[in-house]
C-alpha cells in the first residue's frame, strides 16, 4: 500500500497555569479557521489581548475543549509531581512548570488498493483515510512565583502566541501544493484527529524557556 508523506508543521506555545486552555485553544481553532472548509460565519475571539479567529462549530469546538482540559490536567498532574521533588533537574524558572503537546491531523478518504489476498481479508475495500497534513504545538507552561517573574512571562506569552499565529498564516500561504482536490460533496471533505500526546522527556530537558 502507497505511504504518503504528510505536511509537517511545527508550533510552540508558551502559557502560565491558567492560560493554557485559552491560548491551546487560541491556536488550534486559528489552524482549523484555515483548514475547515464548511461554510461558517467568521467569528473571532480575545486571548492575551490578541484578537484570534474562532470557528462557530459546536462538535469541533467540543472536541477542541476536551484536547484542551486533557492537555491542562496532565500539565497539572505535571507541575504537582515537580513540586513534591523540590531537587528536579529542571532549572529554577520553570521548575513547577510542565510541557506537553496537542497534534492536529488532517485526512483524506481514499479508495482502499488491497493488493493481496490477506490486505483485502483484513482490511477489505472501501475507503481509508490518508493523513495528508499534521501539525503539532509543543506546549510549555512556566508557573511565575514574583510579581517580576508573571510580568516577564505575561509577555512572552503574548509574543509567542502572536508569533505562533503569524507563523500559522504563513504557512497555510505559502503550503498549498499539498491540499488534495475535494472529491465528495460531504460538508466537511477532509477528516480530522485532535490527539494529546505522551511528553518527550528528553525534548523537554533539553528545551530551555529562558
Amino acid at each position: 500500500m502507497e505511504q504518503q508523506v504528510p505536511q509537517e508543521f511545527i508550533l510552540e506555545a508558551f502559557a502560565d497555569p491558567a492560560s493554557v486552555r485559552d491560548v491551546v485553544r487560541g491556536i488550534l481553532h486559528t489552524i482549523f479557521f484555515h483548514r475547515f472548509f464548511p461554510s461558517l460565519q467568521p467569528h473571532s475571539r480575545e486571548v492575551l489581548d490578541i484578537t484570534l479567529p474562532f470557528v462557530d462549530d459546536v462538535e469541533l469546538d467540543t472536541m477542541i475543549e476536551k484536547r484542551a482540559a486533557e492537555l491542562a490536567r496532565e500539565l497539572d498532574a505535571e507541575r504537582t509531581t515537580h513540586h513534591h521533588h523540590p531537587h528536579s533537574s529542571f532549572p529554577a524558572q520553570t521548575r513547577g512548570g510542565g510541557r506537553g503537546n496537542v497534534q492536529v491531523q488532517f485526512f483524506e478518504k481514499k479508495r482502499r488498493k488491497a493488493k493481496s489476498w490477506y490486505m483485502r481479508a483484513a482490511y477489505g475495500g472501501g475507503d481509508e483515510e490518508v493523513c495528508w497534513e499534521s501539525w503539532t504545538v509543543k506546549v510549555t507552561v512556566a508557573e511565575p512565583r514574583t510579581d517580576s517573574e508573571r510580568a516577564k512571562v505575561r509577555q512572552a506569552m503574548e509574543q509567542t502566541l502572536l508569533t505562533t499565529v503569524m507563523k500559522i498564516v504563513t504557512c497555510v500561504n505559502t503550503h498549498k501544493d499539498h491540499i488534495p482536490p475535494i472529491t465528495t460533496s460531504d460538508s466537511n471533505p477532509f477528516p480530522y484527529q485532535i490527539n494529546v500526546n505522551q511528553k518527550d522527556a528528553g525534548w523537554a530537558t533539553r528545551m530551555g524557556i529562558y
